[in-house]
């Protein structure tokens, strides 16, 4: 089986955000990745990294305590790649697309792993200029690894419902609330995973896929949620990227409370349902078109229900593990995004008033400073 290091000490939190990298002027996606890397201070060597595309950078904290100093971590680490930013002509901002940005001005970096997968996959990889957030928590024990990852599946679509921030691609208005979602679905090994039951499946699905040459090892599944052996932790990969800061700590809350609740279910030895993939893609989609706006089908009572109730109910089952794990104040913060609108009603908003696109990253770049 693979080898993991789901070895503890469990949940702890660590947070990757995409941004986006755009020049200060034009408020036009700039091919400045290596020129930034190269001024980011050497302190943060491994915290700040390329990905796919020139225009984006990755800022990552290091294994957290807890959600509130992850949080601390990833405001300090906003600041340190827009001072740098700056000093270049540049500007950071932070949404899950950037709103006139087309595929074809885009340059890919120049690292192995990239070029691999543009020969590869072509088109389907050119058009990613898309931006997510990601979140892990440590588990303690491979099948809980996998428990815990089973259980958070069926809350995906819910958790891009609250995140949704992209209503625009390529200069046009989609009528989504998460445009990101249709340009990922085009790559495989992506969405919502199987349930996969124990690690033992898991492990002996992931050799197989080895084996016959489909992927060279599990970080080629792209799944929104999955369980990274070498990390020891299951990772949260469905949330469009947040404008505020504030709003990534809170849906870092939200999932570490989740995995914490499905833990102590695993524990007491409580069966978990295997909801059919179709289902929970049905309710991703919803999301995707919809955020919180829309309503999602309950497994459970066989019936739609307003996304926001559905939130709602989910934070009040939560509240007792996020008191436990210290995180009570941050998962609070997800009630700001029921009130008053996600990342994608603010975007329509400012575009509603203004009916200018850079203005509209303006006012992004502007909110994404902590």
């Amino acid at each position: 089986m693979l080898e993991h290091k789901f070895t503890g000490p469990p949940f702890t939190v660590g947070i990757e955000e995409e941004l986006m990298l755009v020049d200060a002027e034009s408020l036009d996606l700039a091919q400045e990745i290596e020129a930034l890397l190269a001024a980011v201070p050497g302190e943060f060597e491994g915290q700040v990294k390329p990905e796919l595309m020139q225009a984006v950078l990755e800022i990552a904290t290091t294994p957290c305590a807890g959600v509130a100093e992850a949080g601390e971590q990833l405001a300090g680490l906003r600041r340190t790649v827009s001072g740098c930013a700056e000093g270049l002509g540049l500007a950071v901002g932070a949404a899950a697309t950037h709103p006139f940005a087309l595929c074809t001005a885009q340059e890919i970096v120049d690292r192995p792993r990239y070029r691999e997968l543009v020969a590869e996959l072509g088109y389907i990889a050119l058009r990613e200029i898309i931006f997510g957030t990601h979140v892990h928590v440590a588990i303690e024990g491979a099948d809980r690894a996998i428990y815990v990852a089973d259980g958070i599946r069926r809350y995906l679509p819910l958790l891009l419902a609250l995140s949704a921030n992209s209503p625009f691609w390529e200069g046009i208005r989609t009528g989504m609330m998460s445009s990101r979602v249709p340009v990922f679905r085009a790559f495989p090994r992506e969405g919502i995973p199987p349930h996969y039951g124990t690690w033992e499946i898991y492990s002996n699905r992931v050799e197989m896929m080895v084996r016959a040459g489909a992927i060279e090892d599990y970080t080629y599944l792209w799944w929104d949620v999955r369980p990274h052996p070498n990390f020891g932790t299951v990772e949260v990969r469905i949330l469009d990227q947040q404008t505020r800061v504030e709003h990534t700590v809170a849906l870092a809350a939200l999932v570490v409370s989740l995995a914490h609740r499905f833990c102590g279910l695993h524990d007491d030895d409580e069966p978990l349902v295997g909801y059919p993939t179709e289902l929970i893609d049905d309710n991703k989609i919803r999301a995707a078109c919809r955020g919180i706006d829309g309503k999602l089908v309950d497994f459970r009572r066989g019936e739609q229900v307003a996304a926001p109730e559905m939130a709602r109910r989910l934070l009040a089952m939560l509240g007792e593990h996020a008191e436990e794990l210290g995180c009570r104040s941050e998962l609070e913060g997800v009630e700001d995004l029921l009130a008053n609108g996600t990342g994608a009603h603010r975007q329509l908003a400012i575009h509603e008033r203004t009916g200018d696109l850079r203005r509209l990253v303006a006012e992004i770049v502007e909110t994404s400073r902590p």
